[in-house]
């Protein structure tokens, strides 16, 4: 498995288990508010099951956060490279290695550590399009494109 992969799946994991905790979590929530309808305590009763929707619709829209950004990584095929950084391209700095996917952040896959950026956020939109060779600077720091997977 190249090292491309491995970074790929690594990200599609983080982002599955997201979804897993959020769907846990928003489970959770349903059966606190099948227990709270119950309960007859008047106006704290109804503050409770008021409290309970909130933060159902704001996990409601955590997951459909995730899912969106699992469904953006699936459109990814890791085994197809480019001579210039496209979505999905993984490039190697000299500031280190980038994903150009959706922003998730840092990872270490057999100790190499890459960062998750987005092709919208500030480097991703300078590193777009580039070859190797090409240069691209962000807050006065410098990144020189040295491969692209």
């Amino acid at each position: 498995m190249t090292l491309k992969q491995k970074i790929y799946d690594h990200y599609l994991q983080k982002v599955q288990d997201k979804i897993t905790m959020l769907q846990q979590v928003l489970a959770d929530l349903k059966e606190s508010g099948s227990n709270e309808t119950k309960s007859t305590a008047g106006d704290k009763h109804e503050t409770a099951l008021a409290i309970l929707q909130i933060e159902q619709a704001n996990t409601r829209g955590q997951l459909n956060e995730a899912m969106a950004q699992k469904a953006m990584l699936e459109k990814i095929n890791p085994a197809i490279t480019a001579l210039v950084i496209v979505n999905g391209s993984l490039v190697k700095t000299n500031r280190g290695y980038l994903l150009v996917s959706i922003a998730l952040g840092k990872a270490v896959i057999d100790n190499v550590t890459v960062i998750a950026l987005s092709p919208q956020s500030p480097l991703g939109q300078k590193l777009m399009g580039l070859p190797v060779g090409g240069i691209a600077e962000v807050n006065n720091s410098q990144y020189t494109i040295e491969s692209i997977w």
